[in-house]
């Protein structure tokens, strides 16, 4: 299993007018630990074209490489895994697709919803959204800002690793770790950043003092 500290969710509409794997790269020399294709907006077909090269970067770097929602396309550009939500496959149909050997994500907001993930055999879990964010605009408003303390109840709860998304930035990140998450999963706080190499070592350097019990600065 990969390390989680710092966990890049791509999304080129939000990238200041970079390319995905302009940014994916960047986030690579600057630390990322794993890379989820995203990229709302975009058709199958051109997230097929970016996830190749995107793919290419990750293996080359060690950076595990996962598909947000598709499985198909996760095997087209023979991706690590999939990261999926509660209207894409089941963990278990998606396992069957992938492999033992897959990385299989699930988004969750409660502790019933963690447990459940873990029990059909998630390998890790995305919990949030952890503050308001606007990055993410499919979610209901009863998931957006569940907070640290859900992010506490869910890492209590479950063994398996978690990463804490939305509305984190190098300024609170440390509130999410010192919560029990392994990491903490972004995208404006990279895709926008002026430097993206910079800012993925800020977060990175974040998770850890929270991890570590220091302050935010």
């Amino acid at each position: 299993m990969p390390d989680w500290d710092v966990y890049l969710v791509t999304g080129e509409s939000l990238s200041a007018g970079r390319t995905t794997p302009e940014v994916v790269a960047a986030a690579i020399d600057g630390g990322c630990d794993v890379v989820q294709l995203r990229d709302k907006g975009r058709t199958v077909r051109e997230r097929y074209e970016t996830g190749r090269e995107v793919a290419t970067l990750c293996r080359e770097a060690g950076v595990t490489f996962v598909v947000n929602d598709r499985v198909g396309l996760a095997q087209a550009v023979d991706a690590d895994g999939v990261h999926l939500g509660d209207d894409d496959l089941p963990v278990p149909v998606a396992r069957e697709l992938l492999g033992e050997a897959a990385v299989i994500g699930r988004s969750v907001s409660t502790v019933a919803a963690a447990e459940a993930a873990e029990a059909a055999g998630a390998d890790y879990l995305g919990v949030g959204t952890v503050f308001r964010t606007n990055s993410k605009d499919d979610i209901p408003d009863e998931e957006h800002g569940v907070g640290p303390e859900r992010v506490r109840e869910i890492a209590a709860a479950v063994d398996i690793p978690l990463v804490g998304i939305g509305g984190i930035t190098a300024e609170n990140a440390a509130e999410v770790t010192r919560a029990g998450a392994d990491g903490v999963a972004v995208i404006t706080a990279i895709t926008r950043a002026d430097d993206p190499s910079a800012a993925t070592a800020a977060l990175g350097e974040a998770v850890e003092r929270g991890r570590t019990g220091g302050q935010n600065t």
